[in-house]
């Protein structure tokens, strides 16, 4: 058991439980966003779906803040842990992906603005976090959900979308650092 305070949100601890595919996101393929505009880290509200191109969309449950400790139980909700390891995957990767033709790229989570802010910043996300606090896009798209310490999260997925129409699914996401490759893998394949 880790130190009260402790908390480290870049590494993933051994033995955390891998997702299953429940199905929750099987009907996503092929639909359209909804015309909603999300606020973003970047100080811009962002409509997916009048974005031309291709556009990656990381979506996650919560970002960890150093030496604040995770709710009760974090490690053990599978697919929960890793949301900072996911970010920083996608930033490591977010050139390769621009040279692969996504013309957008964004994080999305439940979490407002203020508290994405301060995970984009210490990260050095050279994209923006989108925030559907209010769960409109959430709700829209039926995004699957998990509630832990009286918080509705999203769980983890990543969607590539064409011209506001989600194309590709990945769903679960295991391991969430991984998830940026796996992302670029299917790009290179389906050129």
């Amino acid at each position: 058991m880790a130190e009260a305070g402790s908390h480290n949100p870049t590494i993933l601890p051994p033995n955390i439980p891998v997702p299953q595919d429940d199905g929750a996101a099987g009907h996503l393929a092929g639909l359209r966003l909804p015309d909603l505009a999300l606020p973003s880290t970047d100080g811009a509200s962002v409509n997916l779906p009048s974005l031309p191109g291709r556009t990656v969309v990381y979506i996650y449950p919560r970002t960890g803040v150093p030496g604040i400790d995770p709710p009760d139980g974090w490690d053990m909700i599978p697919g929960a842990r890793g949301c900072t390891p996911q970010s920083c995957s996608f930033r490591d990767h977010s050139g390769e992906l621009k040279r692969l033709g996504v013309a957008h790229l964004y994080g999305l989570s439940t979490q407002d603005t203020a508290y994405q802010q301060e995970a984009a910043t210490r990260l050095h996300l050279p994209f923006a976090i989108l925030s559907d606090a209010k769960l409109e896009f959430t709700k829209a798209l039926r995004l699957p959900t998990f509630t832990a310490a009286g918080m509705m999260l999203l769980k983890r997925m990543a969607l590539v979308i064409d011209d506001g129409v989600i194309v590709k699914t990945f769903y679960p996401v295991f391991p969430p650092d991984k998830n940026a490759e796996e992302v670029v893998a299917w790009i290179q394949a389906s050129r």
